[in-house]
């Protein structure tokens, strides 16, 4: 016999010998066994692989001349001996009978009776010895079968004949009691071997975060209180590991308090130990090279031997993916960093891929969507030029910009690389604009009231882009005690450059104020270039000219007689300021200079050439981080013309929250002492009226001057979006055409501040000192923006 015989027939012996109803070994050593004609039997036919059909499918031949390997056996022929020993027929009498079935070896080994022989035509013994249940029909009826449940043929109680009792609880007439809470204490400790700031950041920071802490003392059950002691050490683990600890070991624990009694609270205690805090051992930065070449590692500004710690990485790299578009990458990405930690060295390896993109400069100009306007006016409005180094900050100031126009719903500005050489290793960056047109029509309205200038009610119509670009016009009226005016004008924002205005305005006034009283009709054309929140220069200007004519109500210069004059009055403006301020509404440190020159000329009755001359400065210093010290200083001037000539809206007043704070609005300066229009007739006082009850015979009317002088010191202290402000306020109108520098008036005050992100919101309030007759007893102020 074959060795591959001989080895099958020592199985077959032992499967015999070991009582298994079937037994087949593929690839046993390397050889197939077939399983016996009984196994096959009882073994479901494995089903033929089939694709898309029912046909089998063909595995080709091997080709011919192909060398298959020879499969390696298992075991080797002295251990298949060594463990499989020969077994001679004559050991088993029953080595050459069939084997039996899976089901005939289950029923011996359970020990029941054997099954008949299976009926021709089945191929299944009939099931238990019963023979009617060996015809192969699945549906059999019982017939006079006995049955020895008799409850089986009984028929079914009704339902309604269960007798039911409600279940009761025994309540003692009082509310359901409420679970006891179980009340308990957090002690975090370990943190003492962090130094003293960073140990108490993290235990600040974890109390912020805790499960225990936002519990409030109290938790349901035990379970609860375990689950919130889990989450905690977990939570302590993740603040230490950001913080450098990345091996640190936390454990939790609930012990009973130190109470008399077993009310006491619990304490859920997490000891922390922080194990050895891992520091930068090396910085690499994985980048090809660029201009200037330690640009990356500078603005990364990590250093080997610092602790590692999460925020100050994540805020390091968040530097390089601002600072590298400053300096002209638009397109740099910054990839995943790694840490390889060394827990024998306590040392972390740091890598930072980088790849900044091409190095460009600013290109073309594209603009798509729903146009308010065209790449030719965008060009306008941006502070750079095709060719000069991309600055990712000249991109936000664009934006911004053309959010300032209030002429869009949306709009987006980014870089889009051309591929487009530009010279010295550089490429251009497309800018692609992306607009959203929004209503180009508003409706505005407010409503307020000052002291000497009474309630106003004003409302206004605008169309901001009438005249594309930004060419609006708009419609007002104002509705108030001392003033109605309407008026339209014609306003081109951006005119050839950022922030340049043209406006041109004509309006009709009606003005009652106690220094005068007019009907003015204007018409005025000027060009603008100021400063803005988004850009503020250290350069601006304005000039242009006006044509005045008013009616006015004055005095005679010899008899003081009220009077009512025309006057018709040309003019030009000019306007020159330097500004070195950090803030346009709320400045802490630097100065301000303006000079504002009117050339104007009246024809009453000959015309008569004088120059309005007014000259601002204003000081800030920081005298701490909280602690700003500011003041400021005007003089005003009217040269070659007297006073009664002037017209007494174009002559000088102060008082009021722009100018001398304490005083009402024009309060200050020469004044006359006049009739009060309402003071009654002496036919009309009732007799008997208390004259105290009467309004004074007199009133007093300022009538201004041809020179001013204001000055203002205030200390401005802040703490967080809150601050106050303490300041004295000095001033005096003179009929001179210079300052005299004498009678000087005063008022002091105090305010509040709030600030918001458009600037401070301040209320003042002041008093004069050495208060006069007719002069106001204190007056309040509220405006946006500090007073100077």
């Amino acid at each position: 016999m074959s060795p591959e015989g001989s080895r099958q027939a020592r199985l077959r012996r032992w499967a015999r010998f070991a009582g298994a109803s079937c037994f087949a070994l593929a690839l046993a050593g390397g050889f197939a066994l077939d399983a016996s004609p009984a196994c096959a039997q009882q073994a479901d036919p494995a089903p033929e692989p089939t694709i898309g059909s029912d046909e089998p499918i063909e595995i080709p031949p091997p080709p011919p001349g192909a060398q298959l390997p020879e499969p390696e056996p298992i075991i080797t022929e002295e251990e298949f001996e060594r463990r499989v020993p020969d077994l001679a027929p004559e050991d088993d009498p029953a080595f050459d009978e069939p084997l039996e079935t899976i089901e005939e070896f289950e029923r011996r080994m359970a020990g029941a009776p054997a099954q008949a022989e299976p009926p021709r035509g089945t191929s299944e013994p009939a099931p238990l010895g019963e023979a009617d249940l060996a015809d192969g029909d699945p549906i059999e009826a019982i017939g006079d079968a006995p049955i020895s449940d008799r409850a089986l043929t009984d028929p079914l109680q009704p339902l309604e004949s269960f007798e039911l009792e409600p279940v009761t609880f025994e309540d003692d007439g009082g509310p359901p009691a409420e679970p006891a809470e179980i009340p308990y204490e957090i002690v975090l400790a370990g943190l003492e071997e962090a130094d003293a700031e960073t140990a108490a950041n993290l235990r600040d920071r974890f109390f912020e975060l805790s499960a225990l802490e936002a519990g409030d003392g109290d938790a349901a059950n035990i379970a609860q209180l375990n689950a919130r002691l889990a989450e905690d050490a977990e939570l302590a683990k993740r603040l230490l590991a950001a913080q450098g600890w990345f091996g640190a070991r936390v454990r939790t624990r609930l012990v009973r308090g130190e109470g008399e009694d077993d009310a006491s609270p619990l304490v859920a205690r997490i000891e922390i130990d922080p194990g050895r805090r891992y520091s930068f051992a090396e910085i690499n930065i994985d980048a090809p090279p660029i201009e200037p070449p330690d640009l990356i590692r500078e603005t990364l500004a990590l250093e080997v031997g610092a602790p590692i710690v999460a925020t100050k990485v994540q805020a390091a790299e968040a530097r390089v993916a601002v600072r590298l578009p400053q300096e002209g990458y638009p397109f740099v990405e910054i990839g995943t960093r790694d840490i390889l930690l060394d827990r024998d060295t306590g040392g972390g390896v740091y890598t930072l891929p980088v790849d900044p993109g091409p190095r460009s400069v600013f290109g073309g100009i594209e603009t798509s969507g729903d146009l308010a306007f065209g790449a030719e006016h965008i060009a306008e409005i941006a502070r750079f030029e095709r060719g000069e180094p991309y600055d990712s900050r000249m991109l936000n100031d664009l934006r911004k910009a053309l959010v300032a126009t209030g002429l869009f719903d949306t709009v987006a500005v980014y870089p889009q690389p051309t591929g487009e050489e530009a010279g010295e290793g550089r490429e251009y960056a497309r800018i692609r604009v992306e607009q959203d047109a929004g209503p180009p029509r508003t409706i505005a309205g407010n409503a307020g009231f000052g002291t000497g200038r009474g309630f106003s009610v004003e409302g206004s119509w605008t169309h901001r882009n009438l005249f594309p670009p930004e060419g609006a016009l708009s419609v007002r009226a104002l509705a108030g005690t001392q003033e109605q005016a309407v008026g339209a004008s014609f306003r081109r924002s951006n005119a050839g450059r950022r922030d340049r205005t043209f406006e041109i305005t004509a309006d009709a006034l009606r003005s009652d104020f106690e220094a005068f009283q007019a009907l003015t009709g204007r018409i005025a054309a000027l060009v603008r270039y100021d400063s803005t929140p988004i850009w503020q220069k250290r350069i601006t200007y304005a000039y242009g000219a006006r044509l005045i004519i008013s009616s006015e109500e004055d005095f005679n210069d010899r008899s003081l007689l009220l009077r009512r004059r025309l006057f018709k009055i040309v003019g030009l403006t000019g306007q020159l300021g330097y500004d070195t301020t950090d803030s346009l509404l709320d400045p802490t440190e630097g100065f301000r200079l303006t000079a504002l020159v009117e050339p104007e000329g009246s024809f009453e009755q000959d015309f008569t050439p004088y120059v309005r001359a007014q000259f601002d400065g204003s000081a800030y210093y920081p005298a701490g981080d909280s602690l700003v010290l500011a003041g400021r200083v005007r003089l005003g001037t009217i040269q070659g013309i007297d006073r009664f000539s002037l017209a007494p809206s174009r002559r000088f007043y102060a008082g009021g929250g722009g100018s001398v704070r304490g005083f009402g609005f024009q309060e200050l300066g020469p004044r006359l002492r006049v009739v009060n229009p309402n003071f009654p007739d002496p036919g009309e006082i009732e007799p008997g009226t208390d004259p105290e009850d009467l309004p004074d015979p007199f009133v007093f009317r300022p009538i201004g001057g041809r020179s001013l002088f204001e000055a203002a010191a205030e200390v401005r202290y802040r703490f967080g979006d809150y601050g106050i402000a303490a300041f004295v306020d000095a001033g005096q109108v003179y009929q001179e055409s210079l300052p005299q520098f004498d009678d000087i008036r005063f008022g002091v005050g105090i305010g509040g501040r709030y600030y918001t992100n458009f600037g401070p919101v301040r209320v003042d309030v002041a008093v004069p000192i050495d208060r006069r007759t007719g002069e106001s007893s204190f007056a309040v102020y509220v405006s946006i923006g500090q007073a100077f």
